[in-house]
């Protein structure tokens, strides 16, 4: 089983787009040793939909920003950035976000509620699905990527009607293609 789940692992990342993992506004996502560094956390195997890493490249330092839910994911990603050819030296700020029952059960409520919806379906097929859901002492924030206003909307209502967080859930979903204003 797991040899198959690594199989698809492969194929799916390799038709999949570029938002695994968040490139954040800080990366520039045209820069070959960001792409590599993107390319190289989205393989991680243990990186999923409730984290969110963001990179910032700049002459070869690699700065690693945004969450994880282990803290063995937060070493095993810098020690996977450093071994990345071109990479000098990696500054690690991901937050490792706490351990805790409740807000794994609001992590599993968040997505199905997020990818059961049949606007938002589609996104549940990849390994990593744009849509990353932080949940962090029981608020909610939504990071990544969807296509249109729309499905950014249907997620936040989605996520807001589906668990019990504290306070709003918050939407940082990014929009590829925004609606255009006639």
């Amino acid at each position: 089983m797991k040899n198959l789940r690594s199989l698809c692992l492969g194929v799916l990342i390799a038709g999949a787009s570029a938002y695994g993992a968040s490139s954040g506004p800080a990366a520039a996502p045209g820069d070959p040793l960001t792409q590599q560094v993107m390319h190289q956390i989205r393989m991680y195997p243990n990186f999923s939909v409730f984290d969110d890493v963001k990179v910032r490249v700049d002459n070869g330092n690699v700065e690693l920003m945004g969450e994880v839910t282990q803290p063995y994911k937060k070493n095993d990603l810098k020690r996977i950035v450093a071994h990345t050819p071109g990479v000098t030296s990696v500054t690690n700020d991901v937050k490792v976000l706490p351990l805790s029952n409740f807000d794994n059960r609001i992590r599993m409520q968040t997505a199905r509620a997020i990818f059961r919806d049949p606007m938002l379906s589609k996104y549940a097929i990849q390994v990593v699905p744009p849509i990353h859901i932080i949940v962090d002492n029981g608020h909610v924030t939504l990071e990544g990527v969807v296509n249109t206003d729309t499905e950014k909307n249907v997620a936040g209502i989605r996520a807001s009607g589906a668990s019990l967080s504290f306070g709003p859930v918050v939407n940082n979903l990014r929009v590829e293609n925004p609606s255009h204003k006639t």
